[in-house]
């Protein structure tokens, strides 16, 4: 019996080894996702909207998805 108390302490012991590798490696893949939206996210911030470039931008949704519609919420007194 002392022998499966011992197998089942390695397969416990190996599990929690395999779950601390599996954790660190999608650890660094988020971090890695998170590096590339901050990259992008200062690309788009120097490239797009910087030297003064932000004056002339216009929002390809501007004016079409006004927050208050009066075909939607109709004044009901």
């Amino acid at each position: 019996m002392t022998s499966f108390w011992l197998a089942l302490s390695a397969a416990f012991k190996w599990s929690f080894g395999f779950f601390d590798l599996t954790a660190n490696v999608l650890n660094w893949i988020l971090f890695l996702v998170a590096t590339g939206f901050f990259c992008y996210w200062c690309y788009i911030l120097v490239v797009t909207l910087g030297a003064q470039k932000d004056k002339d931008y216009h929002s390809p949704t501007e004016g079409k998805h006004p927050y208050y519609d009066p075909k939607i919420y109709k004044n009901e007194g």
